[in-house]
């Protein structure tokens, strides 16, 4: 798994500076006319955009990394289990990149030309860009675990921790839930926590729905 990630680092380095460029766009499409993002570290134009080319190479190797995890509990599990948890490690997958591509083509223009509108006058934006690479890369995790909501009330109600209809009945706190993470993961405007709350609110909902499929039987009592 590490030999994998190190070998996309190495395809992916001489495009190091590009997919900086790529992940920087939401941020410059926003800033003012004439504005632009700084480096306030001398080594900042080197190691922010490498940086970055190694995280990438973890995100797209993830599905190899899974592949591999799979052939180690595979053997552990009963052919009931298996036929469950093949097809939600696949999932999760594609549910962490559905929450990084929101945060990037959603979430990020909305948010970042909102926060730069409120510059007091005479304060020039001008990010830095080891700052925007910490705040974008926290930003995507946050999504990226947010949209395993449905994995995870899966997991719960399989395992018998608890129950679609317990869950069905915590809707109204399960939404304010959803608010407050909203408000404490993504910037301080009420768009932004917004865009993220109500993704993860339908996705509880999903979550919830599929989870009566795989959810135990209730027992039987005399």
């Amino acid at each position: 798994m590490l030999v994998s990630v190190l070998l996309i680092f190495v395809v992916l380095s001489p495009f190091a500076q590009d997919i900086y460029h790529i992940l920087a766009q939401p941020l410059l499409n926003a800033l003012p006319d004439g504005a632009s993002m700084i480096a306030t570290d001398v080594a900042s134009p080197f190691l922010a955009p490498f940086k970055l080319t190694l995280v990438v190479a973890f995100f797209i190797a993830i599905p190899y990394i899974l592949y591999h995890v799979w052939g180690f509990i595979a053997p552990a599990l009963y052919r009931n289990e298996k036929k469950l948890i093949a097809p939600l490690l696949f999932s999760s997958s594609l549910l962490f990149y559905a929450g990084m591509a929101f945060a990037y083509f959603v979430l990020f223009p909305v948010a970042f030309a909102f926060l730069t509108s409120f510059a007091p006058e005479g304060v020039v934006v001008s990010t830095d860009i080891s700052s925007y690479l910490s705040f974008v890369l926290t930003i995507f995790f946050a999504f990226g675990i947010a949209f395993e909501i449905p994995i995870a009330i899966i997991l719960l109600c399989w395992t018998g921790v608890t129950t679609p209809q317990n869950l069905r009945q915590k809707r109204p706190y399960v939404i304010v839930g959803a608010f407050v993470v909203g408000m404490l993961l993504t910037p301080p405007d009420v768009i932004s926590q917004v865009l993220l709350a109500i993704p993860m609110w339908i996705l509880f909902e999903i979550g919830v729905i599929i989870g009566s499929i795989y959810a135990k039987p209730a027992p039987v009592t005399n």
